[in-house]
């Protein structure tokens, strides 16, 4: 079938600004596929530099200058945190340094240019015999890009390097030992649009492809001389000129200077291709390419090597009997769209006959005997993971194979093990549906091509759905009583039963699920990315718009791992739900955990606000119900102690307690001579965290602060993460909000416990870690900062400290996160912080009016 009736995507016939993922999401009660679903998008996003890599580095410090190996710990944009070799787990030397400006080098650098390599002093400390240690490095070093180091590529996102007017090479699709090169004419986000050289004026269908810059065959310039593969146009565009015309354009290919930016590590992230076991003659299943809406039988008809096998798809019409001419196309192990025989009848799959097949009914047994071939085994192929987040009626963006240039808007419509049936929109004539592999690289999550500036092919904006469903529920808004509430507070027409029942045809019909993003949000969600979800989820199945909103929360949140385990089931408190599994990823790490979802609309209520109360924020913050001005909660007025006190995990603890005081909570008075003690051990046992939370007086240096405090998440698993930083930081929002400190204790009477403080501190104030109380004046900052101690010795928790007594004090927890020391804090500058934080203008301009105070005093005082 040729692809001349599907250039449909002129598509809609409506300009590409009417469509709204949003609202189109919104209007037809629809869910998107989750963006983590798309491996190669995520990969596409990364920068060349990634945690673990090593560079040379000028020393810091060292009079005689000098070079030493560094590991990459952490990056940010074009800022990267360093560790010298020879430091290991210790991180009190880490230092932030800019790509841009910095002096840094690949491994080996110093050598190849008669540089010295000299460890800092700290190094030379730890490790006597420092040249041994450094052979060792140097021997097991992976090294960072040298293009991403040095020269004019220095910084740059290593897809940028992909620029229209490079050349590379792409493996032939029928003969792996043959490629030909091709010029790069355009880069949306990774996916590549070709023009074969030698190819201009030819025919656009074969001068052109389309591929994702993570395809198997694609390769740097020189890769085919390396390999010993020839040199040689494809099949489809050899007969179109003459062998001597060819000549001429392989002569003008060795001419030109290779591109080094473009190397073989901007492609190491593609899948490996492993060994096969197929063997010429096997029979299997295989969805046709040039009509990727079927399953066929087909046949491997040759083995080029232990990599790549040719599969051909049967065609008896040639000859009686034997294969015919069908579609060829290459394959290895990994292959998509190869697939055992009997894989159809076992997945209750149509399977189409080959062309010239006699008899009505397909029989693999019959057929295999009339061939005299045998079934590929089934540990040919790879082992079928069904784990992945599709699921039908789901939402994405679809190439149309037939048209590449064109994306369309696609939906889910089936689901066989790791293959999905795809029906694109926006297409001007109907086409059959798309058989695609979940990891295929001609699909993207939703708004990917808005994201990239590209055309994305739509359907036409029905009218006459929106005037119904304004018939449906208009009537609803005179017929719905006014609640206890007041009518300002909450919008009652979209309330969950009435809009969802009334819509969704059933019981298990999801309403509208709102988020209500003015409502307290609780210490794990992050309240401006709450701002930016959708105003609403649904109306759907419960299951599905229940699992989407808890993803969106999950991803709103400060640290995604925490928020799935306060999400967690719990065994002994079973809802009587539906299990659903939930994925979050923090820190490069993913977790997965199993959550109650209810199934029925009837409860849908019920269990939102039982959520919301898990993740101590409003009840009102998200559910069936739109808050419009005052939540009926009234929770503004709280504070973050107060609203924990109602709402929160502590409210079971505190009840039956005496009145007139927070120190006495359980175990507050029992152990009053190890206090101390008990502080240190609330940072390794979160379920201590409710006895010992408000037991230290206000004012007391919350968890102190100290390097070895914040270095004891080490220990913690990987479901853990580094939490106990968050509850440092919680325990200090709880403790600076009160305005009375408790009595003293017996044990110290009449003392102020924050004068008992002796750790060494940046001392930007005397009172660094209370806030001035409500009835006193407020406390004026001083036009000229005085600084007790040097910026570039301060340490996480010192840089913590200081921001919590600005008035950027919510702000705390992203330096904690980020672990932003004082060196980094030093080079941080307003595009950093807009990008690196996600902040706002307003709120970036007035955290660096307080960066550039420290830098000022730094220069005053310690800069000589």
């Amino acid at each position: 079938m040729n692809s001349e009736p599907l250039e449909s995507d002129g598509g809609s016939g409506q300009d590409e600004g009417d469509f709204n993922w949003d609202d189109f999401l919104e209007e037809n009660g629809l869910l998107a596929v989750p963006h983590h679903a798309f491996k190669h998008v995520d990969l596409s996003l990364q920068t060349g530099l990634t945690p673990g890599m090593k560079l040379e580095v000028r020393v810091r410090g060292e009079p005689d200058g000098g070079y030493w190996l560094a590991t990459i710990i952490t990056t940010c944009s074009q800022l990267l945190l360093l560790r010298y070799e020879g430091y290991h787990d210790d991180r009190r030397a880490d230092f932030w340094c800019d790509i841009m400006t910095a002096d840094l080098h690949p491994v080996g650098w110093s050598r190849q240019h008669g540089q010295p390599m000299k460890p800092p002093e700290g190094v030379r400390e730890k490790h006597e015999d420092w040249e041994s240690l450094l052979e060792t490095a140097l021997s097991e070093a992976c090294s960072a890009p040298a293009n991403l180091l040095e020269g004019p590529h220095r910084g740059k996102n290593p897809l940028d390097l992909l620029a229209p007017g490079s050349s590379v090479e792409l493996q032939d699709g029928e003969d792996p030992g043959v490629a030909w090169v091709a010029v790069i004419e355009e880069n949306v986000g990774g996916r590549l649009r070709l023009c074969y050289a030698g190819a201009e004026g030819l025919p656009q269908k074969h001068a052109r492809r389309w591929v994702f810059y993570l395809h198997p065959f694609l390769h740097p310039l020189g890769w085919a001389e390396e390999h010993g593969c020839s040199l040689a146009p494809p099949a489809a565009l050899r007969g179109l000129r003459s062998e001597a015309e060819w000549d001429e354009v392989r002569q003008s290919i060795s001419a030109q200077p290779q591109d080094l930016a473009i190397t073989e590590d901007l492609f190491k992230d593609r899948p490996a291709i492993s060994t096969h076991c197929f063997t010429e003659g096997m029979k299997l299943e295989a969805v046709d390419p040039s009509s990727p809406y079927c399953i066929s039988p087909a046949t491997v008809t040759k083995v080029f090597s232990d990599k790549f096998f040719l599969v051909e798809m049967d065609d008896l019409r040639g000859e009686k009997g034997g294969a015919g001419r069908g579609t060829s196309f290459l394959c290895h192990h990994g292959s998509a769209g190869i697939l055992p025989v009997q894989w159809s009848l076992k997945n209750g799959v149509q399977l189409n006959p080959p062309p010239g097949y006699q008899g009505q009914d397909f029989d693999w047994a019959d057929y295999l005997k009339k061939c005299g071939a045998e079934a590929a085994p089934q540990h040919c192929f790879p082992t079928e993971d069904c784990e992945h987040d599709f699921v039908e009626s789901m939402m994405l963006e679809a190439v149309n194979p037939l048209s590449p240039e064109h994306v369309h808007v696609a939906v889910v419509t089936r689901v066989r093990g790791q293959h999905v049936w795809l029906r694109l929109e926006g297409v001007k004539q109907a086409i059959p549906e798309l058989i695609v592999h979940v990891d295929s690289m001609d699909i993207f999550p939703v708004s990917w091509c808005e994201t990239n500036g590209y055309s994305l092919q739509h359907p036409s904006k029905p009218q006459v759905q929106k005037q119904r469903r304004i018939a449906v529920v208009q009537p609803e808004k005179h017929r719905a009583p006014p609640r206890a509430t007041p009518p300002d507070a909450i919008k009652q027409p979209e309330n969950g039963q009435s809009d969802g029942a009334g819509q969704g045809n059933g019981k298990y019909c999801c309403p509208k699920i709102y988020f209500n993003h003015r409502c307290f949000s609780g210490p794990y969600l992050n309240k401006g990315r709450i701002a930016e979800l959708p105003q609403s989820v649904g109306p759907g199945n419960c299951v599905l718009v229940l699992k989407e909103v808890l993803t969106l929360l999950i991803n709103a949140a400060y640290k995604p791992s925490r928020v799935l385990r306060e999400l967690q089931l719990d065994e002994e408190s079973r809802w009587q739900g539906h299990g659903e599994t939930l994925k979050a990823k923090y820190k490069g790490k993913s977790y997965r955990a199993t959550v109650e979802i209810v199934r029925t609309a009837d409860r849908v209520a019920d269990f939102c606000r039982k959520t919301c109360i898990r993740l101590e924020c409003c009840p009102n913050l998200f559910g069936p119900r739109m808050v419009l001005e005052r939540c009926s909660e009234n929770c503004s007025v709280l504070t973050k102690t107060k609203y924990t006190h109602y709402y929160g995990k502590k409210k079971t603890k505190r009840i039956g307690r005496p009145p007139g005081g927070h120190t006495n909570l359980e175990g507050g008075v029992k152990r009053v001579g190890k206090r101390r003690k008990r502080r240190k051990h609330f940072f390794v046992h979160k379920k201590k965290r409710s006895a010992s939370l408000d037991n230290t007086p206000a004012g007391s240096p919350q968890g102190s602060g100290e390097e070895e405090d914040l270095d004891e998440d080490d220990s913690l698993s990987e479901d853990s993460g580094s939490e106990p930083q968050d509850e440092l930081l919680d325990d200090s929002e709880h403790s600076e909000k009160k305005s009375q400190p408790p009595s003293p204790t017996p044990t110290d009477p009449g003392r102020r416990p924050r004068r008992r403080r002796k750790a060494p501190s940046p001392s930007y104030s005397d009172n660094e870690n209370r806030p001035p109380s409500p009835k006193s004046p407020r406390a004026e900052v001083p036009e000229k900062l005085l600084l007790d101690s040097s910026p570039l010795e301060w340490s996480v928790a010192d840089v913590v400290r200081f921001i919590r007594t600005t008035d950027c004090s919510p702000l705390a927890r992203i330096f904690l996160d980020q672990e932003i020391d004082g060196q980094a804090l030093l080079l941080l500058t307003l595009p950093t912080v807009q990008e690196c934080m996600g902040l706002k203008l307003g709120p970036a301009i007035k955290l660096c009016h307080h960066i550039e105070r420290v830098k000022l005093a730094f220069y005053q005082q310690f800069a000589s």
